[in-house]
């Protein structure tokens, strides 16, 4: 478990690095950023509730702000968001938003889920 949680944190480090030149950056270098210290703390066995709750909480209150937009991305035939972000496509960077913020509650989410397993704070 030490390696995967190691092999996380290295890959959410990565997301938040490449975060920097966003048009938000602060945002999603904080909530990646965030997500890379819970897998690095739980490599050594140290799992916060608060800070799980804390990433958790942001992350689904985001998610929530733009679904709208993800469903109308949906609605659309879900065309391609690998082409470069333009004004006229703005469903390309709130498809791949959406998206980063379901990877990142899905690893708090099995975070969590091994924290509870465990029984330790």
């Amino acid at each position: 478990m030490k390696i995967t949680n190691l092999v996380l944190a290295a890959l959410f480090a990565v997301f938040a690095i490449v975060q920097l030149n966003d048009v938000d950056p602060f945002l999603w270098v904080t909530y990646y950023g965030l997500i890379a210290l819970i897998c690095g703390l739980a490599a050594w066995g140290r799992r916060y509730t608060w800070l799980l709750a804390g990433v958790a909480l942001f992350g689904l209150i985001h998610l929530g702000l733009i679904l709208p937009e993800f469903i109308n991305w949906v609605s659309m035939g879900m065309p391609s968001i690998t082409e470069k972000m333009k004004a006229e496509a703005p469903h390309i960077e709130y498809a791949r938003e959406f998206l980063g913020l379901l990877l990142g509650l899905a690893v708090v989410a099995w975070q969590w889920k091994k924290k509870s397993s465990s029984g330790k704070q």
